[in-house]
């Protein structure tokens, strides 16, 4: 006996075939779907989405929360921007988050870059030369400090790295009546230095650049610069920087944001107004407007203050690609 592929003996299609009837292969469940039905699971696939952990499903509530926590962040800098382009009038008498009657921004920068004899030039000089002389600095330290506790073995390691823990645990303003005693009794308050020397130290930049060494750069591949004859100078400029650089540059930006927008030290270190950043500058001509008999300023400090965001904006946006990326570092591991 003989069966075709649908499973029915030649004997039996030949009895049905006399008889006049045709078997059925829907009671045998194999009919072959036509174009017109598709499979019921192919049905099911087409309409019901899997979700991977690499596709997941869209959350509702993780959505809203979201797009508060957008609109808790972007609108007091749309604030900013929008009374940024009015003048002294609409800035007082119209809604804040709409624009004036006239547009007022470049000639509210022309007045705040020529107000009280150019102050606001000078404290933007002076900011950038506190910038450049202790985030440079503290960077500068931060990467030879966390290269050195990496890859060097040496007695009182352990003590180092729980000394740099309790500087990270301790907040600025716990040491600010000392450093200012300290600084007073130098001879260095109302000084420049008072707020370049103390930029110099961040215990943050130094674990952060430990823990990236540790990651970034393969002892093997020192070892074989060494058996090779470089000098550790030579290995450190031409082999470990490039592969820190990501690091650094996060670092760099930490610090950078951290200097530009210090107020406190400033405040407690400097009493010349030659020598305010901008953030103490600004916080002066607050303080000027609100003063009876004073003048009123508020246009030109929230200009200033748009002013002031406008370097660190650039220089996120310059640098995003390696802090991303120093970020990163050590999320995965082999």
């Amino acid at each position: 006996m003989i069966t075709d592929p649908t499973g029915v003996s030649s004997d039996t299609r030949e009895r049905t075939v006399h008889s006049g009837t045709v078997p059925s292969e829907a009671a045998a469940g194999s009919r072959t779907p036509t174009a017109a039905e598709p499979p019921r699971a192919a049905q099911q696939l087409r309409t019901r989405r899997t979700h991977s952990p690499l596709d997941p499903r869209p959350s509702i509530p993780l959505t809203l929360v979201t797009g508060l926590v957008l609109v808790y962040t972007l609108l007091p800098l749309g604030w900013l921007v929008i009374n940024a382009t009015k003048d002294q009038e609409d800035l007082l008498g119209s809604f804040g988050l709409w624009f004036g009657k006239d547009f007022q921004l470049w000639d509210n920068i022309s007045r705040t870059l020529a107000y009280d004899d150019g102050a606001f030039v000078r404290w933007t000089l002076n900011t950038l030369m506190y910038v450049a002389a202790g985030a440079g600095g503290a960077t500068l330290l931060a990467v030879l400090g966390g290269y050195a506790l990496a890859v060097y073995e040496f007695p009182g390691r352990r003590a180092v790295f729980a000394v740099v823990i309790g500087a990270v645990a301790i907040p600025g303003t716990a040491l600010a009546v000392p450093t200012f005693l300290m600084f007073s009794g130098m001879g260095l308050a109302n000084t420049p230095w008072a707020v370049i020397i103390p930029s110099l130290i961040s215990p943050f930049g130094l674990y952060l650049m430990w823990v990236f060494t540790a990651e970034a750069v393969p002892s093997e591949l020192l070892e074989a610069a060494r058996i090779d004859g470089a000098g550790e100078l030579r290995i450190f400029f031409r082999i470990a920087l490039p592969l820190l650089m990501p690091g650094t540059v996060t670092v760099l930006l930490f610090s950078m944001v951290a200097t530009w927008n210090n107020y406190f030290l400033p405040l407690i270190m400097i009493k010349d107004p030659d020598w305010y950043p901008l953030a103490l500058g600004l916080n002066a001509w607050s303080a000027q407007a609100r003063t009876a008999g004073g003048e009123p300023v508020f246009d030109l400090i929230i200009t200033g203050s748009l002013l002031t965001i406008v370097p660190i904006v650039c220089v996120f946006l310059l640098l995003q690609r390696y802090w991303q990326s120093g970020l990163a570092a050590g999320s995965v591991k082999d």
